[in-house]
């Protein structure tokens, strides 16, 4: 089905030639993944370098990993914009069509970016615009879930520090431990650990300020590949030890699980 044919069914006004498509996209400095999770999605997008926004309604569309996916993110209606001299934005007044809310962060369409274009004019592109699945609840990040239920993709782990998530801290930062990166690009893995004060929390900042957390081998990663890369990892947690555990100790853990994992073989663990 087509996405226009969907939204048709909510709001029969929304029509393509009305329409602008905004493909949101990493710009360099925000992942708009993450801001939609940090629920500022809605003001973030109203501030626009130009006019892009110059029809009735705007289709927001998020990128999301994978080829081709994108998560909707809602429709809204334009009333226009103000142009603000100190920050040289042209601010719209976005209002979100709330008819078409209910599917906000949990429909996915697949969609063929062409080129670099960002704002579409949606009757030439529309067919090509199709629902792809529906997740039962809205894409969001909830409270800690337990050592052996933590998965996360550096998208959310970044949203986890830069908000301060009680939950996420209190249980990360009361343990020492080893812990798992694994490369959704190539399937390596590499193991690490986290000794003292700030326990795992501590750590997990690191990669989340950096992407490599000053490893050696993730630096040369991003060196090579670009800082981008480091959204294909994602973070999980091998075992937990208490925080005044010996350094020698969590360093004995640690090697085994590179021994078991075979991380210095296949992954990209290099001692």
């Amino acid at each position: 089905m087509r996405l226009f044919d969907f939204l048709s069914l909510m709001d029969p006004t929304v029509t393509p030639e009305q329409t602008k498509i905004h493909l949101a996209t990493w710009n360099g400095e925000e992942n708009p993944l993450d801001v939609f999770l940090g629920g500022t999605f809605d003001d973030w997008q109203r501030s626009q370098t130009r006019r892009n926004f110059e029809r009735r309604f705007v289709v927001a569309l998020i990128s999301l990993p994978g080829l081709n996916r994108w998560m909707y993110a809602g429709v809204y209606e334009s009333h226009g914009s103000v142009w603000d001299e100190v920050r040289q934005y042209n601010v719209y007044d976005l209002r979100e069509r709330v008819a078409c809310s209910e599917f906000v962060g949990r429909l996915v369409v697949g969609f063929p970016r062409p080129g670099r274009q960002s704002y579409l004019n949606a009757e030439s592109w529309a067919d090509g615009i199709l629902v792809g699945e529906i997740f039962p609840k809205r894409l969001t990040i909830g409270e800690f879930p337990g050592f052996k239920a933590v998965d996360l993709a550096k998208s959310e782990l970044d949203i986890i520090v830069a908000q301060n998530l009680e939950s996420w801290r209190t249980a990360l930062s009361s343990v020492a431990g080893v812990y798992l990166i694994s490369d959704t690009t190539t399937g390596k893995l590499y193991v690490g650990s986290a000794t003292g004060e700030g326990g795992i929390w501590a750590r997990w900042c690191q990669y989340a300020f950096s992407g490599h957390g000053g490893n050696v081998e993730l630096v040369a990663i991003l060196a090579a590949e670009g800082s981008a890369r480091a959204n294909t990892f994602r973070y999980s947690v091998l075992e937990i030890a208490d925080t005044h555990a010996s350094h020698n100790d969590i360093i004995g853990r640690e090697s085994h699980w590179k021994k078991v994992l075979l991380t210095r073989d296949h992954g990209w663990n290099s001692n």
